[in-house]
């Protein structure tokens, strides 16, 4: 979810105005189902019910089925779609609605605060007319929303989603999305700010819009959008020719894990309860923070006016700012924002003001994945779960591939184009998948190829992270006089489709003319990018399905191999003294990150784990603190006297390190320090002994 400075500022000056939310929630609308006769040479990929008036979908065809002739399933991947945020944020911040059981007329209507001229959209207003007004009707004539930049009126009615299946798609992630600072500022709500609650009322919605869906086909399971929970089932659903509908979560203080004046508001089991919740739902990926830092990251900053405005609000939330560090490797943070937003920072209490930043290098925040944080990231991998580490800080999301590095996880994504080259590599080595925002035609082209040859030596294929009610902003057209231009109507990428502009009501949309304005458009901007000359582009895009399957299905099939050395019994040449024996050789394999063995200040110290019985051993995975080894190795014995190397450093980073070699078998392992990285000792939280 993108969210812009002039978004962020609307909810300022609509607090300081003195808007009141209204009381009371809204009522759930009445049930009724699909009208319309039932033919009976009605193709499959055509509803027998379809409810009259609705928008048109404009593709003829039949949809592809099965597989090529490499066994592979074939189809374009959204990775980062937000089809129910409409009921986050306190329901009123996206008007209108992916689908209604009253019909199109009540799904495609602006919110009722907009009305009669939209001079009381205040959040529309400033992000897309100067001059506060909007024509506030949607069905039939959609005058003014949706639009590529009007970032609060719905893009993903069901039937632009259909649109975009009918011509190639077969993949979907909708992540669940809510923000409880947005929501508690943002003056017209009907519902309450926690986060949760917006989750489990946005999944039961995608499952309603599922039934809504199948109901046009006939009954249960017969129609085209299905919410899929394991790779296999995905698979037979594009095989069949449908759309395989993932659920993902995208908030920005999951189980309520924020931090403040840092303090963590939530402890593991909570983590734990709100993971297992997630997960009986039918979620499989997830975010673990996003915008605000948070009691599980830290976030990538944001830059100008965005940045202080965002700043601000982190501090309205957890009463702390963003701080900067100097950077250790070549990956950065973004500049903070520091741009003056008086209406904005007049929110601050008196005699707080916005720190300054000094343009010294220090570009990484110093918050980075906590303690709870790695709790709740292993958490997702013993689920079979898969991690999104965009909107975390740099910091962060380098431990977080540590971790998945140090276990061989292959479930990790990518979907806002956050990834520089190296991270791009380390993604695609562990088999994770990645996907870009959808920017305008040339600029996704540009990006795409030039990392094309990384795709080519992981054989990945791309996917797009759409963001569509992510209040964001989505590609503009590039003009009707444009060289190249998408001629209508024209064939799918497979060629069995073809593709006219897309009509809802009184209203025809055209890609050259109107740039991504809602979902069903995503097909045309994807031909927009064909006609440039993106062909290889748009064959990668295609290639999406088939990698993320690959990528979901190896995250499913991993299994975390035990750690020998949990609890084993551990010896060590020397232990920094202490009153209570908190830093002693067991500390670290007890099982605790949050404990650890420290040896006395000094080089050639080292620590021993019995795994009490000849064992496999080909991996070690050693856990600093700060006080790590620049120069180590990794030994093993038999009998605990003979001991032979089989790893060895002289370029330790700390951090999460792991020691791969040939498997050998051992009952003894040392980890034997032999040069200092700091002027205190060395340190390790934990020791991980393993057999693969």
């Amino acid at each position: 979810m993108t969210l812009t400075a002039t978004v962020l500022s609307a909810l300022l000056l609509a607090l300081v105005a003195g808007f009141a939310a209204p009381p009371g929630a809204a009522a759930p609308p009445r049930a009724a189902g699909p009208s319309g006769a039932a033919a009976e040479d009605t193709p499959w990929w055509e509803p027998v019910a379809r409810p009259s008036p609705d928008s048109g979908i404009n593709v003829t065809g039949e949809p592809f089925t099965g597989t090529d002739e490499n066994g592979d399933v074939r189809g374009f991947v959204d990775a980062h779609n937000h089809l129910m945020s409409n009921e986050g944020f306190g329901g009123r911040l996206i008007c209108g609605k992916p689908f209604s059981e009253d019909g199109i007329a009540d799904a495609l209507k602006d919110c009722p605060e907009h009305y009669p001229d939209g001079k009381g959209a205040i959040f529309e207003n400033l992000t897309a007319d100067p001059d506060w007004h909007h024509d506030p009707d949607g069905w039939p004539t959609f005058a003014d929303w949706p639009t590529h930049e009007s970032l609060t009126h719905q893009q993903n009615y069901y039937a632009w989603v259909e649109r975009s299946w009918r011509a190639g798609q077969r993949v979907m992630v909708t992540d669940m999305v809510s923000n409880g600072v947005l929501c508690s500022i943002y003056f017209f709500k009907d519902r309450g700010c926690d986060e949760m609650e917006s989750i489990r009322l946005q999944i039961r919605r995608t499952y309603a819009m599922q039934d809504y869906v199948d109901a046009m086909y006939g009954g249960p399971g017969k129609g085209w959008f299905r919410i899929v929970t394991d790779a296999g089932q995905a698979r037979r659903v594009i095989e069949d020719g449908k759309l395989a509908v993932v659920l993902g979560v995208e908030t920005s203080e999951p189980f309520g894990c924020k931090q403040i004046l840092d303090i963590a508001q939530c402890s593991r089991e909570d983590i734990d309860r709100g993971l297992d919740e997630l997960y009986d739902l039918g979620v499989r990926s997830m975010f673990l923070c996003h915008k605000f830092d948070n009691a599980l990251c830290g976030v990538r900053f944001d830059s100008g006016t965005q940045g202080t405005i965002i700043n601000v609000g982190q501090f309205l939330s957890t009463g702390t700012w963003w701080t900067r560090e100097e950077c250790r490797g070549p990956q950065q943070d973004n500049p903070i924002g520091a741009a003056e937003v008086p209406e904005f920072e007049d929110m601050l209490p008196p005699g707080v003001s916005v720190p300054t930043y000094a343009e010294d290098g220090a570009r990484c925040n110093t918050r980075g994945l906590t303690r709870l944080g790695e709790h709740a990231l292993r958490g997702l991998m013993e689920r079979g779960m898969m991690a999104e580490i965009d909107h975390m800080s740099v910091k962060a999301a380098g431990r977080a591939l540590d971790i998945l590095e140090s276990a061989d996880y292959p479930g990790v994504l990518s979907t806002h184009s956050w990834m520089d080259r190296g991270w791009s590599e380390r993604v695609y080595r562990l088999g994770g998948f990645i996907a870009q925002y959808p920017h305008g035609s040339e600029s996704f082209v540009e990006a795409a190829r030039a990392g094309a040859d990384l795709r080519d030596a992981y054989g990945k294929g791309l996917g797009v992270g759409a963001d569509m009610n992510g209040v964001g902003g989505w590609p503009a057209p590039r003009g009707g006089d444009a060289p190249d231009k998408v001629t209508y109507p024209y064939r799918s990428v497979d060629g069995g489709s073809l593709i006219d502009r897309q009509v809802t009501g009184e209203r025809t949309w055209d890609v050259n003319l109107d740039g991504a304005a809602h979902y069903g458009l995503l097909p045309d901007w994807i031909e927009d990018m064909r006609r440039i000359g993106g062909s290889d582009v748009v064959d990668d895009l295609f290639d999406g399905a088939q990698s993320y399957l690959d990528t979901w299905a190896a995250t499913q099939g991993h299994t975390l191999p035990a750690n020998l050395a949990e609890d084993a019994a551990a010896s060590a040449s020397s232990t920094q003294w202490s009153l209570f024996g908190r830093y002693a050789p067991g500390r670290a394999v007890d099982g605790d990150t949050g404990t650890r063995w420290a040896s006395r200040w000094s080089d050639g110290q080292w620590l021993t784990v019995d795994l009490g019985a000849p064992r496999t051993v080909a991996r070690v995975v050693l856990d600093w603190e700060a006080a790590y080894a620049r120069g180590y190795r990794v030994e093993v014995s038999s009998d605990g006297s003979e001991w032979r190397r089989v790893w060895s450093t002289d370029a330790g980073t700390g951090g999460i390190e792991t020691a791969r070699f040939e498997p050998v078998e051992a009952r003894y392992v040392r980890v034997h320090g032999t040069d200092r990285a700091t002027r205190y000792g060395y340190s390790l939280y934990e020791v991980g002994v393993y057999d693969r």
